[in-house]
């Protein structure tokens, strides 16, 4: 189905680009979010009359995407999850979870703006890009932690899953050494 686009999408073109897409794609999205028209005389001629107030419109959502960007830029939202010694969460972190986190902090981000390929799973620092507007996409640092003093110590480069690991295998070798130890001094006493 050939389209008009009324802003910009992905990578099929920009404002008044004529495209084609799937059916399926300009029925079921471009169409009813507004993001396109068919590609009807009538339609060409209406997209020309209105080009300059869709191109003002979208200016102006650009900027306000911006604006959120900037205070976005290099931001670290803290999620308190439980989860097991291992670091592996009771449960994941997805972008709806985000998106509210950025909400509580005084941000306006739909969790569509969230661009999560897959729910995070585990504790620790990760980079989170968000797609504020077809233009504008920024990266936040998402802290997964048990508790905020854990948070905190991951903030500062700590890497909490591994000294939880390295501090197990010391205990279970101490208390291997004494077992051992004890076993030969009780096989000495018979000796």
């Amino acid at each position: 189905m050939k389209v008009i686009l009324l802003e910009r999408v992905g990578k099929h073109g920009h404002i008044g680009d004529e495209v084609t897409v799937k059916d399926g794609y300009a029925r079921n999205f471009l169409l009813p979010q507004g993001k396109a028209l068919r590609a009807t005389e009538a339609n060409r001629k209406k997209f020309e009359t209105e080009r300059a107030s869709i191109e003002k419109r979208n200016a102006e959502r650009r900027e306000a995407a911006a604006g959120i960007a900037a205070g976005l830029n290099g931001k670290t939202v803290v999620i308190i999850r439980q989860a097991g010694e291992t670091g592996q969460l009771y449960g994941s972190v997805s972008s709806r979870d985000i998106a509210e986190a950025l909400s509580a902090d005084g941000f306006t981000v739909a969790r569509s703006q969230v661009d999560l390929a897959d729910p995070i799973k585990t504790v620790g620092l990760h980079n989170v890009p968000l797609h504020l507007h077809a233009e504008v996409a920024v990266s936040i640092n998402v802290n997964v932690a048990r508790s905020d003093d854990e948070a905190e110590r991951q903030a500062k480069g700590e890497d909490l899953t591994v000294v939880t690991f390295d501090d197990e295998v010391a205990a279970e070798f101490a208390a291997g050494q004494a077992e051992a130890g004890a076993a030969e001094a009780q096989d000495g006493d018979y000796a």
